[in-house]
């Protein structure tokens, strides 16, 4: 079983936060967050960075990945949200797979778009 709750359940005390503040910061329920620290429904990618950045924590942090307390990192939490789009997914995952040409050029048209104030 994921560590998850009992990682939720020390950040909150830590901070000294009820159930019902945490539940009102995520608007949702007191009892709905009180079933994520209980391990009875599983808190979405949404929350966790939501709370990952409130408790100033990684993601990878709130998730058990890493027992080292490093600060919230917005690039992460963007990079989790981008990977965690399904629109998005195919695309990442070809990436990896391309020739190094094709990406060069699809960083140079990046910059021109970024230059161009279109991104």
């Amino acid at each position: 079983m994921s560590n998850v709750p009992q990682r939720l359940k020390e950040l909150r005390k830590e901070a000294s936060l009820t159930q019902a503040d945490v539940a009102k910061f995520l608007n949702i329920s007191e009892s709905a967050y009180g079933y994520y620290e209980q391990g009875r429904n599983e808190i979405s990618i949404g929350s966790i960075q939501k709370l990952a950045e409130k408790y100033d924590v990684s993601v990878a942090y709130i998730l058990c990945e890493t027992n080292e307390k490093q600060p919230f990192d917005k690039d992460e939490s963007a990079f989790q949200a981008f990977t965690n789009d399904p629109s998005l997914q195919k695309w990442y995952k070809e990436l990896p797979k391309s020739r190094e040409e094709d990406l060069q050029k699809l960083r140079k048209m990046w910059e021109i778009l970024k230059d161009n104030g279109e991104i």
